[in-house]
């Protein structure tokens, strides 16, 4: 078994999205509701040359088992971006969304020169909690009815990383 994560881009979308249709249920806890052309490659072509985000695949033997995206990405006195990540239902417990997520706020520091990277959890998502404390991550609050998730409102706990302290570069 070969583990490789690396950046995700529009030729992945066909089998991103057989990643997305395989493990629908497995995700679906913690999930919005999704339209049916959500799961096709042509929307994950669109989703991943959306500017203002950049996405990472976690593939074994060149299959995508995961993803990571950082979105909102905000540049100058901010230098900050949301992520999302998820790994496949079949995979989980063997550490690999840590190491998804470890590579991803690599990448956000010396690639993007981010100062920090934020998540947000269903509160009874404990296993991405668990993720998000062993990468480094902090809880820094408690979002009431934050998002729309598996057909209701759901209450989120908020995480955040600091990268570094250094000074955004000068424009």
């Amino acid at each position: 078994m070969t583990l490789s994560v690396r950046p995700a881009g529009p030729a992945d979308a066909p089998a991103l999205a057989e990643a997305l249709v395989r493990n629908r249920e497995h995700m679906r806890p913690w999930e919005p509701h999704r339209p049916e052309t959500y799961y096709t490659a042509d929307a994950q072509a669109a989703r991943l040359s959306a500017s203002g985000s950049r996405s990472w695949a976690l593939a074994e033997d060149g299959r995508i088992i995961g993803l990571a995206t950082l979105s909102g990405i905000a540049l100058g006195p901010f230098r900050s971006a949301h992520l999302g990540y998820w790994v496949d239902g079949e995979r989980t417990g063997r550490g690999l969304a840590t190491r998804l997520v470890a590579h991803v706020c690599r990448a956000a520091r010396e690639e993007l020169g981010l100062h920090r990277v934020e998540a947000g959890t269903v509160i009874a998502n404990a296993a991405s909690q668990r993720v998000l404390l062993k990468s480094g991550f902090e809880r820094f609050g408690t979002a009431p009815r934050y998002l729309h998730i598996d057909g209701a409102w759901r209450d989120h706990h908020l995480f955040q990383r600091i990268l570094h302290d250094d000074p955004p570069p000068v424009a």
